[in-house]
């Protein structure tokens, strides 16, 4: 009878374990989707898209005589072009969060609040870097803004709401959990992202994630696969979203502290020849010139170990943590050089106003590199030097993908991977590839078949399917 009793209180005692690690479970969005709602907004963008005609129902081989003879009759056309999105308010003023690619191009923004009322925006500020943007809606109206929450309090397990404008159906909701924290997946330069498994689809691009609190800790970005939601969807950390638009309503740009070093990743091997103790850090390939790492006497083969008191254990950690640093300010940085640890005093500059970062956008406006507005990618013509330095088959040839948008429907390639073929055809320049886009896009299909070699240089057939 005793042995009885000592069950019965342990099984009560586990029991009220159990329900008292599941209080936290909501019984009901409800409540918090009805306070919520009025400070998510739908963005509705336009721009003008040209685009040339052949008025013939066939085309010319690349080289042909008889291409330079019909150009004239290749008129281009004006179109416009739609886009959806979501955003969400932060000042009862109308001052409207979302993401950067939501509204790059924009010629015309509409915000509609609440599923309801529609008004004009302009932009005030955005960043490429960080695919982030601000907008203020043109009206004296007062609107209800939300809040930012602390993301670095959000857990692994924690409930999660998702409000947005999905598919451009208005203001849906969802909810899931938080799956998981630091996901890196080469979209941008600065990258931290909370993965959610609460549903997110094309449209709910710059729309919150909340916490229980009804505090937004995250702007839903990114969606892995074409096909809708499949559980794993991206959100920008509110803490890093945080320091750039306050940037923006100020100064109407970002001003990111810059080291002045170009860095790679600590393999093993690397490890193993600097007798570091396992791979971290970031190994420093070259120094700028008259950089801030420079003159405080940062080499080429530096590992950085420690910024301003921060452990660097991967190499793509490092750019995230210096841009979120106050431009001037003094740290301490601890380098790897000679089997010893060395602490070095750096006075950070200004990101933007380097001759780094000049010389980045002179390449992103390099004239050698193309838009393919139907794949939403930029590329250039795969050259000698690239197949040298690759290694690949010298007879190679192909397109070399700059950049991907995020709504592109080959997403899931990487910068870099090379598109060697489409229908079985070679592709040797920009104008054989958009000559087989167009005859797809005429078919009844619209499917493409691409070939590629992925940055390992292996090869992979894709399926594309052409809207």
């Amino acid at each position: 009878m005793k042995k009885i009793k000592i069950l019965c209180v342990a099984l009560l005692v586990f029991n009220f374990s159990i329900s008292a690690n599941a209080k936290n479970t909501p019984e009901s969005f409800a409540e918090l989707a009805e306070k919520l709602m009025p400070s998510v907004v739908n963005i509705s963008t336009t721009q003008t898209v040209i685009t040339n005609v052949n008025p013939f129902p066939f085309e010319f081989p690349p080289g042909s005589p008889f291409e330079d003879m019909f150009k004239e009759f290749s008129t281009p056309q004006k179109r416009k072009a739609s886009a959806l999105g979501s955003g969400f308010i932060i000042d009862a003023k109308g001052i409207v969060i979302t993401n950067n690619h939501v509204i790059k191009g924009a010629e015309d923004i509409l915000v509609r609040v609440n599923g309801e009322k529609e008004y004009k925006a302009k932009i005030i500020g955005s960043d490429p870097l960080s695919d982030l943007a601000v907008l203020e809606i043109q009206s004296k109206d007062k609107f209800i803004p939300v809040k930012f929450g602390d993301s670095d309090k959000a857990r692994i397990g924690d409930w999660v709401i998702a409000i947005g404008n999905p598919f451009g159906l208005g203001g849906t909701v969802t909810s899931g959990i938080i799956s998981a924290r630091n996901r890196f997946l080469g979209l941008s330069r600065y990258e931290d992202f909370i993965q959610t498994d609460a549903s997110i689809n094309q449209g709910n691009s710059g729309g919150p994630l909340f916490d229980m609190n009804g505090d937004v800790i995250g702007i839903n970005t990114a969606i892995l696969g074409q096909s809708g939601s499949i559980g794993i969807g991206f959100a920008i950390p509110s803490n890093s979203a945080k320091k750039v638009i306050n940037q923006l309503i100020e100064f109407g740009e970002t001003k990111r502290g810059w080291l002045g070093v170009r860095i790679q990743n600590v393999t093993k091997e690397i490890a193993d020849v600097e007798k570091l103790d396992k791979p971290r850090g970031a190994l420093v390939a070259s120094v700028a010139k008259n950089s801030p790492s420079d003159k405080a006497g940062i080499k080429a083969g530096d590992i950085i170990l420690e910024f301003d008191g921060t452990l660097i254990k991967e190499m793509r950690e490092l750019p995230r943590i210096v841009a979120q640093t106050e431009v001037g300010k003094t740290v301490e940085v601890k380098v790897w050089r000679n089997e010893k640890e060395l602490t070095k005093k750096i006075k950070l500059g200004r990101l933007e106003t380097s001759e780094d970062f000049k010389a980045e956008k002179e390449e992103g406006t390099d004239p050698n590199i193309l838009e393919i507005k139907t794949l939403k990618i930029s590329v250039r013509v795969l050259s000698a030097e690239d197949i040298q330095d690759r290694k690949l088959p010298k007879d190679t040839s192909g397109l070399v993908i700059t950049n991907i948008q995020n709504d592109s429907p080959i997403n899931y390639l990487k910068v870099n991977n090379i598109i060697i073929e489409a229908q079985k055809k070679k592709i040797k320049s920009v104008k054989d590839f958009q000559i087989i886009i167009n005859n797809v896009l005429k078919s009844s299909e619209k499917t493409m078949l691409i070939a590629i070699y992925n940055n390992q240089n292996q090869r992979r057939y894709i399926g594309v399917k052409l809207d």
